[in-house]
């Protein structure tokens, strides 16, 4: 079994079509799932194709019942990619304790709702996170293996040209940034004219005006103050006044108090508490007096003055209505719009740099992708043979399986090439693109010796696959389910099957049946000890004779 790959630990159901409510304990290695015919075995792969972002069929609803839910829990300690950045970059939590939690449920009103470790996320991006975790080979969904992309992915893992492939790729990055750099440049005279006039017409307004950080807030609070200066000398005027400028003012009042006080105190010498509190209010009252004096001395009745912050906040406001929100944000911006024009303005040696380093970047380019191209043809030949002998093993023994390779002029940033698998089955026909191929058992065959082949190099953890046995039997059949094992080594397998010669090396064995409870039918799977896969494999078998048994007893040895 394997012990260095992430798995598919647990798949809780609920709700959907015959299952009513089932958790699945999933174990590493190779899992293979029988029963019945319309047991229910392909809900089981129903179940992991939603919750892995495939669109949901909401007929897909237990009957009687408002909503479905699926979940599926993985165990990614050993997961060969890193989800930390994936996650983060989508605004996802973290896994706890190494398990990664996918979730998905749909009401039979049309809502639909998948989560990844608890947090809400789109069908999209719990989908690019399923390609990554879960390959499914099916009899309808033959997806990865039929794009020209991926069917190139897979003879590059098997060469083991990914440092060449990535080399290329970094090439083709730093062209298309220089391109983005070169098309900003590139424009009509008429455009040209007017992009520089706006620019000058920018970096001079902003420059002009001589702008300090913070300074809109400071100019503020002194308009305020001069527009209301009239009003603020004769507030000021009026507490002087009060204080000490007129007969009946506090000052005034206060000498008058103070010599009464005065003269209680020669009267009564205990009085002195008076005349001592006396004199501090008149103190207070004289600062008091000297304070406003000063304040109406420093206000200013300058109408000059008045216009000219007035302009001044005008145009500050102007400016971070045009160019930003700040006068940060406008000293920001004025910066920016300078750069460009200082790159506008030198367009001819800025263009003749860029032409220099593309052609230099394109030469560069060519070289590699002939290298890589290269190498690619080197492996081809390789690749066909190793996958042909798989494919004897599993019945195919005078089938024809090759990889035809043609250059692109443009090329992608993985490579100069395009490349098709084609497979011929029989003799004397001629080889045809997979995805022509007809037969879903062919097809799962085709992919069986793939990835037995590329087992060690595939980074996907968790291999699915549907009908593999189809139309096969005797030796083939005890191929196929060798060819299971073998890919177990490396990656967590699952299998439906129909054969007993496939389910019997598998290091987990489950059987779907389908129980009538209440009224209701409902789908069950259980995990079978050693006594119950005889009993199963003697099922498969034909029966539950002695010979049908030892024949069962003899394929689990």
């Amino acid at each position: 079994m394997p012990t260095n790959v992430a798995m598919l630990t647990t798949l809780r159901i609920k709700n959907l079509a015959l299952v009513s409510d089932l958790t699945l304990e999933l174990q590493p290695g190779c899992n293979v799932i029988t029963g019945e015919t319309g047991a229910g075995k392909s809900i089981i792969l129903g179940a992991l194709n939603l919750v892995l972002g495939e669109r949901a069929d909401r007929t897909l609803i237990r009957s009687g019942e408002e909503s479905c839910s699926v979940e599926a829990v993985f165990d990614v300690r050993k997961l060969r990619t890193s989800l930390k950045s994936f996650l983060e970059e989508n605004g996802l939590e973290p896994c706890e304790e190494n398990q990664l939690v996918l979730k998905r449920t749909f009401t039979s009103a049309g809502a639909n709702r998948q989560f990844i470790n608890g947090s809400p996320t789109t069908l999209a991006t719990l989908a690019v996170l399923g390609e990554s975790l879960v390959d499914m080979h099916g009899p309808h969904d033959h997806q990865s293996l039929l794009h020209p992309g991926k069917q190139l992915a897979i003879l590059d893992a098997f060469g083991r040209l990914e440092p060449l492939r990535e080399e290329f790729g970094g090439l083709i990055r730093r062209r298309a940034a220089l391109l983005a750099e070169k098309s900003a440049l590139i424009v009509d005279e008429k455009t040209y004219a007017q992009q520089l006039d706006l620019l000058r017409f920018q970096v001079q307004e902003i420059s002009t005006a001589r702008l300090q950080e913070g300074e809109d807030a400071e100019v503020e609070v002194e308009f305020f103050r001069a527009s209301n200066a009239a009003k603020l000398l004769q507030l000021s005027q009026t507490a002087l006044e009060a204080l000490s400028e007129s007969e009946s003012s506090l000052l005034t009042q206060s000498g008058v108090v103070g010599r009464v006080l005065a003269e209680l105190q020669r009267v009564d010498a205990s009085a002195a508490s008076l005349v001592a509190a006396h004199a501090q209010v008149s103190e207070s009252l004289r600062e008091l007096q000297s304070a406003v004096s000063h304040y109406a001395d420093k206000v200013d009745v300058d109408p000059a003055r008045l216009a000219e912050l007035e302009e001044r906040l005008n145009l500050l406001q102007t400016l971070k209505r045009k160019y930003g929100a700040t006068i940060a944000a406008v000293i920001a911006f004025g910066d920016e719009a300078k750069q460009k024009l200082q790159s506008l303005e030198s367009r001819d040696a800025e263009l003749a740099r860029l032409n220099a380093a593309l052609e230099k970047l394109n030469s560069e380019i060519l070289s590699a992708g002939k290298k890589l191209s290269g190498a690619r043809k080197k492996v081809i030949p390789l690749l066909a043979k190793a996958v042909g002998r798989q494919l004897g093993d599993l019945g195919f023994k005078q089938s024809r399986f090759d990889v035809v390779i043609s250059n692109v002029v443009e090329g992608s940033a993985s490579g100069m090439d395009e490349i098709e698998f084609q497979f011929a089955p029989n003799p004397g026909e001629p080889a045809k693109a997979l995805r022509a191929i007809a037969s879903s058992g062919e097809m799962a065959r085709v992919m069986l010796a793939l990835k037995t082949v590329l087992a060690a190099e595939d980074e996907i953890p968790v291999l699915v696959f549907d009908e593999v046995d189809a139309n096969v039997g005797g030796e083939t059949a005890n191929a196929v389910g060798d060819k299971m094992k073998q890919i177990a080594a490396k990656r967590q397998v699952f299998c439906i099957t129909h054969l007993p010669q496939v389910a019997a090396p598998a290091d987990a064995h489950y059987v779907v049946t389908k129980q009538v409870t209440n009224g209701r039918t409902i789908s069950e799977i259980k995990l079978l000890d050693k006594q119950s896969r005889v009993t199963e494999l003697a099922r498969m078998l034909g029966g539950q004779s002695d010979a049908a048994r030892k024949h069962a007893e003899a394929l689990l040895k």
